[in-house]
């Protein structure tokens, strides 16, 4: 059904009504890839499987364009963040606003976790979806054709489902497969480079790269504070498009949050859409919950919930970000190491209070590369494993970071690994860490914000 999609949408939407006559119209609820996929890639999907993998392979934010013959089709492809699809959404949605037609001209963007079949047979109908692929649903993809793919980062992850290093790479690569108008890749992770390089795409493609540095020729980057595009304009090579300031990009903005607005700038600017439309865009985004998410400050102590910070490469970002931190980590490490994590950051760490059930890779690390940071271990056994019970840790973690913190500390809850050891997800996470900050700021007194949050770094 997947390439039918791109070689004819009337096929799809017949397909689509035809299993609509054959299956209930809501489809069950999958909580994760490995419900319907397995534990690792080998695993078939077996013909029980059917009523339930329709949603987690084809779930996303959607981008589809028309061309010249008024057929839809895949017009930004996107594996990376929920963050920068979230600014997809807001920068179309401005895109339409700015036209003042009531509807976008170009644009159509449902909301994230719509299945990529409803969203072409939505009878308001669309000129653009925007699809955001996970390595997962990449794997088993074949016949993209999107105008404009990014993948914004390549470190280790996943990679006890895909098998290794190599095969995970391979797997997101595939999202610059046949791409038309331009492959985004992040100038400061080399990786994502080679990935476009080895891309086989259509005749007059271009490599567009995004940085929090200054930008070069094609680029899309920061001049003092300043986002903007030297990528999509005729003098690239002695003028550049202002699009937004540093500050107009959320209370908190680290430095991956700059990285995410310049690829999701970089992204819809491929597609046609104005620089006037991007500014608003990135300016009215709402980052939502659970990514560098400012829950309280307090004593001049910041509590930052970035429970998505499910593998060390986001937890890096995130500790990066700050300059004292009591750290929150720990949970499912899904196969990585964190000894390079540690490492870089241990000159940051005032402590460390530890998530999960088995937290013997992090304790290693922390060992051998911050020996001299207190690490705590709420709640757990003599031998070390975390209970099962995540709220009970997160309240006690939350009481312990409070006697850690200094005034000018931030509280960051940045695990650096899945959350289904003790919870049901990373936004139930999350919701407990919030819950349970919000507990402590009752019981002491506190104002949730009695204070200006200081810069990040």
């Amino acid at each position: 059904v997947y390439e039918s999609a791109q070689q004819n949408i009337d096929d799809v939407s017949m397909l689509a009504n035809d299993a609509a006559d054959q299956a209930p119209r809501i489809l069950p609820r999958v909580d994760s890839m490995g419900d319907i996929l397995g534990k690792n890639r080998k695993r078939p999907v077996s013909a029980a499987d059917n009523k339930a993998v329709a949603r987690p392979l084809f779930e996303g934010t959607l981008i589809w364009a028309r061309d010249e013959n008024g057929k839809p089709q895949i017009a930004a492809t996107l594996n990376g963040t929920l963050a920068t699809t979230r600014w997809l959404v807001a920068i179309l949605e401005n895109h339409q606003q700015l036209d003042g037609s009531g509807r976008i001209p170009d644009a159509l963007v449902p909301f994230v976790g719509t299945p990529v079949l409803d969203a072409i047979r939505d009878p308001e109908g669309f000129d653009v979806l925007a699809l955001e692929l996970s390595s997962f649903q990449l794997h088993w993809t074949h016949g993209l054709a999107p105008a404009s793919s990014a993948v914004l980062n390549l470190a280790e992850d996943h990679v006890d489902w895909h098998g290794s290093m190599e095969e995970y790479a391979a797997a997101k690569g595939k999202v610059y497969a046949n791409t038309r108008v331009a492959c985004v890749f992040n100038e400061q992770d080399p990786l994502t480079r080679t990935l476009v390089e080895r891309a086989d795409v259509q005749e007059g493609c271009r490599a567009i790269g995004f940085t929090t540095d200054t930008p070069g020729l094609s680029d899309i980057g920061v001049v003092d504070g300043i986002l903007v595009d030297r990528a999509f304009l005729d003098n690239r090579r002695h003028e550049a498009i202002a699009l937004a300031e540093r500050a107009d990009l959320g209370p908190v903005a680290p430095r991956h949050t700059v990285a995410n607005a310049a690829a999701a700038a970089a992204l819809t600017r491929a597609v046609g859409v104005s620089p006037a439309a991007v500014a608003e865009g990135l300016r009215a985004y709402d980052r939502g919950e659970h990514r560098i998410q400012l829950v309280a400050t307090s004593r001049d102590v910041m509590w930052v919930n970035d429970s998505k910070a499910t593998n060390p490469h986001a937890a890096d970002a995130s500790l990066a970000a700050f300059s004292s931190v009591v750290w929150l980590a720990g949970g499912l490490p899904k196969g990585v190491t964190y000894h390079e994590l540690v490492a870089a950051h241990a000159h940051r760490l005032r402590a460390v209070v530890l998530l999960g059930r088995d937290t013997s890779a992090l304790r290693a690390a922390l060992a051998a590369h911050a020996p001299e940071v207190p690490v705590h271990a709420p709640l757990a056994a003599a031998d070390g494993t975390g209970p099962a019970d995540g709220a009970a840790v997160m309240a006690e973690a939350v009481r312990v970071a409070d006697g850690l913190a200094r005034p000018g500390d931030t509280v960051l809850m940045a695990p650096a690994a899945a959350s289904m050891d003790q919870f049901r997800s990373y936004a139930a996470r999350g919701d407990a860490f919030i819950e349970a900050v919000a507990g402590l700021m009752r019981e002491h007194g506190w104002d949730v914000h009695d204070d200006a949050a200081p810069d990040a770094d």
